[in-house]
């Protein structure tokens, strides 16, 4: 099969153009053509009015070889890579036994596929997630945006599903996937319920309504294949031994209720969240260090206007659905000031898991067919940066800087879950906002106009100051006076990374711990998440099996 790159075709193309530019890329007829499918299909919106799809096919043909050899110059022509992923071990008698039952500290989606990929080879593994299933767990957060009750257990960023259920569901990322893992994710969820266009468009989202549906399914298939689910069930200890060459060995992990179970592979799948997860390590001396992340502001702006001009004329086109975008300025302070997780036609919620303070992010539906798009507008923070929240040095000394602006934004606030708001042309003037204009937040429980210059460091207000003029000019009407600041992000990231060794993924000082996905640094986002829980897996399944890993780098 021949693999067709960078096919390009107009938005309203007919269906036998597909056909045609296949023909015409291979100078072949129609007859020498067997089948073909999309593999992926983009977009490149630089000419609005003119917006081109862009496919990559997979094609069978006639006489392969020869056409192989005629386009062996062409980059775009090239042999279809064989995507289908196949199990690095499978568990014989005894492995799915204490010791060797591994254990899954999360069910983000890290935890999750790391879970089901240890299920599917046979390992029986033990989940143990500290808050509710994925029902539960949406009441309980509905129970802080409508009624401003804060479960600590059970909300965004605790329970069933990780933070990644309320989310935009977008299921894309950047990281380096020679060997097709995210394909695997990708096929993992149609299975459960997923559509299946997500395996071939270059954007796939789902939503949050359709993930809590799936991770329902994922759940029902890991424990169909003898893996373990325990529900809030918090990990408050690790058992480590140290053996008579220094080494230093997990046994065990400890529940807050005292219950210790045997094990001797520890999946550390935490949530970026887990603050108190993160001080039982340092107590316990595994290797943390602390990493940069980014702060900033939630920003709304209509939909419509972001699809105007993203699209231009043919915005609204089903094919091209609600307009994202990706901003990033250079300020004259040194600093940089980004979009991040853009959510199309989506609202703005409160995700905080600690009492006493405010935090935003941003989710979708499927459809993002709310009024408003929303994204985050963040400065990226150092490790220097966190000296004057800690000035100890500690590597959990980033939480230290969150917890302080969280805790202002509670009060800017008024003191009752309301997130503190300014419109975007009264925070680039530096004055207070008292009225809403035509652009109406969509945080829930509500915003209370302030002035945000006192929620964030100076460094970050003078940096988002010049950067949104500069995103106007970028993107027409980014800058509007009327669109919404909400305050405050803070957790674009973990701001600790739980340092593993390179080839077996063990943590550098502690065997049997495999620290994995976002929570420990490793990932950023569903797709990139579940890639390294599946990652992860493998070399839990190898280390029990007593196996290597192929000869291959990731």
């Amino acid at each position: 099969m021949l693999r067709l790159t960078d096919i390009k075709l107009p938005l309203d193309h007919a269906d036998e153009a597909l056909a045609a530019a296949i023909r015409a890329k291979l100078h072949i007829g129609a007859q020498a053509i067997r089948s073909y499918s999309v593999f992926r299909r983009g977009y490149d919106a630089r000419k609005r009015g003119a917006i081109q799809l862009i496919y990559t096919l997979d094609v069978e043909v006639a006489d392969e070889a020869t056409l192989l050899q005629r386009f062996a110059d062409d980059p775009h022509v090239r042999a279809t890579p064989d995507t289908q992923y196949r199990f690095v071990a499978h568990a014989t008698a005894g492995h799915g036994q204490a010791p060797h039952r591994p254990v899954v500290i999360g069910m983000g989606p890290c935890g999750l596929f790391a879970g089901l990929l240890l299920a599917q080879m046979g390992f029986r593994p033990i989940i143990l997630e500290r808050g509710k299933a994925v029902r539960e767990r949406t009441k309980d957060t509905w129970d802080l945006w409508r009624k401003r009750n804060l479960h600590p257990e059970s909300n965004v960023q605790f329970g069933e599903g990780g933070a990644g259920t309320f989310s935009d569901g977008k299921l894309y990322s950047q990281i380096s996937d020679p060997h097709h893992y995210g394909r695997k994710v990708l096929t993992e969820f149609v299975k459960a319920g997923a559509p299946e266009e997500i395996i071939y468009v270059s954007k796939p989202h789902i939503g949050t309504f359709r993930l809590v549906t799936m991770v329902e399914n994922m759940r029902n298939t890991i424990e169909s294949l003898g893996g373990e689910i325990r529900f809030q069930q918090r990990v408050d200890d690790l058992l480590i031994e140290t053996d008579a060459q220094g080494t230093r060995h997990v046994r065990g992990v400890v529940l807050a209720d005292g219950e210790q179970i045997r094990t001797d592979h520890v999946v550390l799948a935490l949530g970026h969240s887990a603050r108190d997860s993160f001080e039982m390590l340092h107590k316990r001396g595994v290797y943390l260090e602390a990493k940069p992340f980014s702060i900033g502001f939630r920003v709304e702006h209509p939909q419509s206007m972001i699809d105007r001009a993203r699209f231009g004329p043919q915005a609204g086109h089903p094919l091209l659905g609600a307009a994202d975008y990706k901003l990033v300025h250079h300020c004259r302070n040194g600093r940089s000031v980004y979009s991040f997780c853009m959510c199309p036609g989506g609202t703005v919620v409160a995700a905080t898991s600690e009492p006493g303070r405010v935090v935003t992010n941003g989710m979708s539906q499927y459809s993002r067919n709310e009024r408003n798009a929303n994204a985050a507008i963040v400065v990226g923070v150092d490790p220097v940066d966190f000296v004057p929240y800690d000035g100890s040095g500690s590597p959990l000394a980033g939480i230290a800087l969150q917890r302080h602006w969280e805790s202002r934004a509670f009060e800017l606030g008024g003191g009752t879950y309301e997130a503190p708001g300014q419109l975007v042309g009264d925070f680039v003037a530096g004055r207070a906002s008292t009225a809403f204009g035509e652009v109406q937040p969509s945080y829930k429980p509500g915003v209370h106009l302030t002035d945000l210059a006192h929620a964030l460091p100076d460094y970050a207000v003078e940096a988002i100051r010049e950067a949104m003029p500069a995103f106007d000019r970028k993107l027409k009407g980014f800058g509007r006076h009327d669109a919404i600041f909400t305050g405050v992000e803070t957790r674009t990231s973990s701001p600790v990374r739980v340092r593993r060794n390179d080839d077996d993924y063990q943590s550098l000082n502690t065997r049997g711990l495999f620290p994995a996905g976002e929570g420990a640094g490793y990932a950023g986002g569903i797709l990139s998440a579940g890639v390294d829980g599946i990652r992860v897996a493998e070399a839990v399944a190898l280390s029990i099996t007593g196996e290597r890993r192929a000869a291959h780098a990731d």
